[in-house]
Parts: C-alpha cells; sequence; structure tokens
C-alpha cells in the first residue's frame, strides 16, 4: 500500500505540472502534446487506484481457474476534482442577501464540505453509491437557496475529465452536479464489472448497475446542454449509454446460461440461446460504431474500442454454435423456422427446419464454419491489442468458445464431404429480455436540508427578495385581529381586513408570519400560528413578517421595516430555536436545462421549481383559510 501510495503522489505531481503547462501556454501543437500526457497520466492514476481497491480486499474477482468464466466488463473511472472551500462565499450570502450572520453558519458550511471531501473518494460499494446521491440532493437544495437566476455562488468549480485528464472549470453548480451524477454512473458500472456473475444473484446484481448507469448518463445527456469536458459530451454520454445496455444485455445471456441446460438437446432453447446472443452481437457492434466516430474516438481508450469489437465477433460467433446444436443436436422435427435470414434476400430463411438429418448436418455445419471463422478472428483481435492480452481472463473465455466449435465441428465433419459446405444465414437477433434504463433512485436516500434554519425554501431563497416587518404589538378588537391566514411554513396573511388591528399595525396580504411572540415560526404549521393566536389575551401579540419583493426593487428598509438582521437579534434574544423540517429529497432532475421555464410573478411568491421536493412547498390550498375573530 505504502509503494501504491508514493506512486499515486508521484502521478499527482506529475498531472499538476502538465495542467499548468496547458493553462500557460497557447501553443496549438504543445497543448497538444500535453492533452495526450494528461491523458497517460490519468489512466496510471487510475491502475493504481484500482490496484489499491484490490488491495484493500473489498471485492473478490473471478478467475481463470474458478468454476464459472466470464468476459470481462468495461468499468469508468470516477471524475476527480479539487478540494473546494465554501466558507467566503456562503457566509457572504447569508450576511448579504438573507440578512443574517454568516459566522453563526459554521457548523452547517463544515459539515457541507466534509460531505464533499468525502465523495471524492467514495467506497466502490452501496454505501458509496448513497454517499454521492446525498451530496447530490444536497446540491439540489444548494441550488434552490443559494443560485440565484441569472447568478452563481462566486465559487470556481474544478474537475478533471475522466477519458482524459483534461482539467474543466466553471462557476456553475450545475456543473458540480453534473460532475456528481456522471460519478454517480461511474460507481454503478464499476459495481457491475465486479460482481461475480457465475452465480445467478451476482448476475441479476450486474444488470441491475448497468441498467442504473445508463439510465444516470441517459439523465444527464437530456439535462446538460453545454459539455466542459468530453467525457460530458452529448456524443460521449450516448456512448456510454449503448455500452452500458450492451453489458446488461450481456448478463442477461450470461443469466441464461445459468444453470446449464439439463438437456443440451433441446433445439428451442438452443434456439433461444442463438438468437440471444446475436442481440449481444448486434449491440456491441452499434457500441462498436459509435466508437469509430468523431469526436468519441479521439478520446475514447483504444483497449475499449478493441474490446468492444472483440465481443461483437465473440457473441456473433456464439450465436452460430448454438444454432449449430440446435440443428443437429435436436431430436424434434417439423419445429418452427429458425429465425435466421438470408444476406442475398433479407428474407426469413425456410418455413421449417429442414426435415432431412443429412441436410440438417450440412447446415450446422455451415454454422459452426462461421463460427469458428468469428472466434479466430476475436481472438486476433485480443493479440492485437497490448493491453487485452495482459488479461488472462478474457483470453481463456475465447480459447474456450473456439474449442468447442472445433470439437463440434469433429463431430460432423466426415471423409466423404469433398463438397464446401454452403454458406451459413445470419442470425436474426432476439431478446426475451431488453433491457431498461432506469435512473438511479435519488429518492431512496433521505436527507435534511443543511442550512433549513435559514427558513422554507419556497421563501427564503436567493431567488427572491423581501423586507423584514416588525416586530409589531397587535392586540384584539371586537371583530378580532382583523386578519386571515392560510398555508404552513411559513404561514400567509392570506387578507387583511381595512380599519382592523392588523391594518392599523401595517400588516399587508401577502406578508408571511416568521415570528410570534419573539419564538421563530417559519416552520410552524397553519395550525400551530392559529392555536397560539387564539390563545393571546388582552395583552396582545408580537409579529414580524416579511414582504416579498419584487425582483427589479432591492430589498429595502422602511419606518416599519427595518433590515432582515433584526430577525437574527430577535431571535437570539429569546434564545428560541428554528423546528427542523420533514426530512425530503429533490427530485432527481438537474437543474441547468435550458427547457424549464420558471418565470414569477412580480410580488408574489415564485411557484415551486418543478424538481424541487413537495414538502419544501409552502401549501396554500392544503390548508383552509381561517378569520382570526
Amino acid at each position: 500500500r505504502a509503494r501504491v501510495h508514493q506512486q499515486i503522489t508521484k502521478e499527482l505531481r506529475m498531472r499538476t505540472g502538465a495542467e499548468n503547462l496547458y493553462r500557460a501556454t497557447s501553443n496549438a501543437q504543445v497543448r497538444e502534446t500535453v492533452v495526450l500526457e494528461l491523458s497517460y497520466v490519468n489512466s496510471s492514476l487510475q491502475l493504481l487506484k484500482e490496484e489499491l481497491e484490490e488491495l484493500n480486499g473489498s471485492v473478490e474477482a473471478d478467475g481463470p481457474g474458478s468454476q464459472g468464466i466470464t468476459v470481462p466488463m468495461i468499468p469508468l473511472g470516477l471524475k476527480e476534482t479539487k478540494e473546494l472551500d465554501w466558507s467566503t462565499a456562503l457566509k457572504e450570502l447569508i450576511s448579504g442577501h438573507f440578512g443574517e450572520d454568516g459566522a453563526s453558519y459554521g457548523a452547517e458550511i463544515r459539515e457541507l464540505e466534509d460531505l464533499r471531501q468525502a465523495i471524492r473518494t467514495p467506497s466502490r460499494s452501496e454505501a458509496g453509491l448513497e454517499l454521492l446521491m446525498a451530496y447530490y440532493n444536497q446540491l439540489c437544495f444548494l441550488d434552490t437557496r443559494f443560485v440565484a437566476p441569472a447568478g452563481s455562488l462566486g465559487l470556481l468549480f474544478h474537475w478533471y475529465d475522466s477519458l482524459t485528464g483534461v482539467p474543466a472549470q466553471q462557476r456553475a453548480l450545475a456543473f458540480e452536479k453534473g460532475s456528481v451524477l456522471f460519478n454517480i454512473g461511474a460507481l454503478h458500472t464499476q459495481i457491475g464489472a465486479r460482481q461475480d456473475r457465475s452465480c445467478p444473484e451476482g448476475t441479476r446484481r450486474a444488470i441491475k448497475a448497468f441498467q442504473r448507469a445508463a439510465g444516470a448518463f441517459s439523465l444527464l445527456r437530456e439535462n446538460f446542454s453545454q459539455a466542459p469536458s468530453p467525457d460530458m459530451s452529448p456524443a460521449s454520454l450516448s456512448m456510454l449509454e449503448q455500452l452500458m445496455t450492451a453489458q446488461a444485455q450481456e448478463c442477461i445471456f450470461e443469466g441464461l446460461l445459468l444453470p446449464p441446460l439439463a438437456t443440451p438437446q433441446d433445439g428451442v432453447a438452443q434456439l433461444c440461446l442463438a438468437q440471444e446472443a446475436a442481440q449481444v452481437a448486434a449491440e456491441y457492434r452499434l457500441v462498436h460504431q459509435t466508437m469509430a466516430q468523431p469526436p468519441v474516438r479521439d478520446y475514447v481508450p483504444f483497449p475499449w474500442t478493441a474490446l468492444v469489437h472483440v465481443k461483437a465477433e465473440h457473441f456473433c460467433a456464439l450465436a452460430h454454435y448454438h444454432a449449430a446444436v440446435a440443428l443437429c443436436d435436436s431430436p424434434l422435427r417439423g419445429l418452427t423456422a429458425l429465425s435466421v435470414s438470408d444476406p442475398s434476400t433479407s428474407q426469413p430463411w425456410g418455413s421449417a427446419w429442414p426435415e432431412e438429418p443429412e441436410e440438417r448436418r450440412k447446415l450446422g455445419k455451415a454454422h459452426l464454419k462461421r463460427a469458428i471463422l468469428g472466434q479466430e478472428e476475436a481472438l486476433r483481435l485480443h493479440a492485437v491489442c497490448r493491453a487485452l492480452r495482459r488479461v488472462d481472463l478474457l483470453q481463456a473465455v475465447l480459447a474456450r468458445a473456439l474449442r468447442c466449435s472445433l470439437a463440434k465441428y469433429s463431430e460432423l465433419d466426415r471423409e466423404d464431404d469433398f463438397l464446401e459446405t454452403s454458406e451459413a444465414p445470419d442470425i436474426q437477433p432476439k431478446t426475451q429480455q431488453k433491457p431498461e434504463i432506469r435512473a438511479p433512485s435519488f429518492s431512496s436516500v433521505k436527507v435534511t436540508d443543511i442550512f433549513h434554519r435559514l427558513g422554507p425554501l419556497s421563501v427564503f431563497s436567493a431567488k427572491n427578495c423581501w423586507r423584514l416587518v416588525g416586530p409589531v404589538h397587535m392586540t384584539r378588537g371586537e371583530a378580532g385581529f382583523g386578519l386571515t391566514l392560510r398555508g404552513d411554513a411559513p404561514v400567509l396573511i392570506a387578507a387583511v381586513i381595512p380599519g382592523g388591528p392588523a391594518a392599523a399595525a401595517g400588516l399587508q396580504e401577502g406578508d408571511y408570519i416568521v415570528s410570534l411572540n419573539g419564538q421563530p415560526c417559519k416552520w410552524w404549521k397553519h395550525a400551530e400560528v392559529v392555536a397560539q393566536l387564539k390563545g393571546v389575551g388582552d395583552e396582545g401579540v408580537s409579529l414580524q413578517v416579511v414582504t416579498l419583493l419584487p425582483r427589479a426593487e432591492p430589498p429595502g428598509t422602511g419606518h416599519h421595516r427595518p433590515a432582515l438582521g433584526g430577525l437574527l437579534r430577535s431571535q437570539k434574544e429569546c434564545g428560541g430555536g428554528t423546528p427542523a423540517p420533514a426530512r425530503a429529497s429533490p427530485r432527481p432532475f438537474l437543474g441547468w436545462s435550458r427547457k424549464a421555464k420558471r418565470g414569477k410573478s412580480r410580488g408574489s411568491a415564485p411557484s415551486p421549481r418543478p424538481w424541487t421536493d413537495r414538502t419544501l412547498a409552502t401549501s396554500y390550498l392544503g390548508a383552509g383559510a381561517v378569520t382570526l375573530q
């Protein structure tokens, strides 16, 4: 472990130097050389981290000597990031916009910084996924509370490209959210690739992981329009989505082989396996075509392209092998047509299996010939790539498949076969279980807004401007307090009766009650505020309210409307605390989509953003209006 840590430190220093040179130079040739160096350093770092993870013994790999030998999968490395200081920007925003003492939120800021530090090196497990999703949910809260429609937090988010290692910087919080979502998908790929697929349970977990990874990349592609780095470009995300779908399809095929067929002579089962293998080959062929097209081919690792090509040839050969077994070993006659198509006519081949055993033997021999040629091509492609040559497990899988085809071909070959075997038609792809692209389950990770003390997000966010009124004193009149309340957290003054005590105190329709007799009540329910006001005696009640302002009008102070900092002082004097909100998690949509429209009416509370959890929004219809008497 000490040796690996030393090598990691060395590679990090090399990357820092290359990064500084990349930023300092304007020479295109030098920049191209530096990009290649960064790609090499990033690959070395990923290998070293994988080696360190294996030393920690978290996952056991399936070796060539085990009973179930499976083809290796392609995991995606995580994006790396630098440390980030949230303190200065958030304290200034809390003091300037919210009117509270930013220093009093030091504990919340440290909690956020600790969470971000933890997601830089998540464990390759479900616990690591939950950590990343918890941080992502907190970023949704931060986006809703602190980011104005045309502004930013003033922070520079720094992330490294997962494929090339080139650094990218942006001030938009959406870049941070997108990078975390990318890492959620990447971590799913690593979990899926590490599963023991020689057992049904491991195969099911691998399918689920690759489907979740495809969902994460799909969600990112649909919502992120301007990519700051190649790995988050629409072309790359589309390629990754296709790759994870193909790997899930491969796991489905492997699941059909577990346990082995009780009767290998079952022609229907062998036919299904042939079509499933053809489906896997078709998926990988599509991925290989995408990887070979610019701009993806300029930065996708060559071993990935080589492995995808090998798998396309391997599974196409397996399809022909199983078709040959179905033709030659099945005792059934009059079976439904073998789903193949003639390359010359593109029409279904035959209406039924060949009835004569000799015809079936010759056709099966033709399929085996194509299987052998395909497996030899897969072995050749494997030998061409230096990185794949080091994967002994892959070579063992390919060699075993070739031996099975050769043995079967020897059984069918006869000394009097002087005529050349006719060309076997292609196998038509078909699957009984198509992989489903599933978005990560963000709702399963419940979090509480770290900065909930600032108040409900429906009102107390950087998207709104407001001013504090009070404290104002009211006494009950003959007709009561003269106001109508509605909604929860915070409670809204829905109407003010002209000439009543509320109107005389300066309260207005649309104000929100934030303090009652010195007790902060931003998070109080409608019934709690009504009960407190009904219990007021002749001494009256002291209220503080906030009034939302149009965006064009900056928050100011009037005769009865001092700065919001007065609210903080009154809370401290009364020693009151703010009740914690209900635990909730935002919906897993990204805030940077250009498709979202968030218009707000002037002088009124904005409607909650469509991806904000409903428990965060003020409910104007759930609580009935009550006129206080």
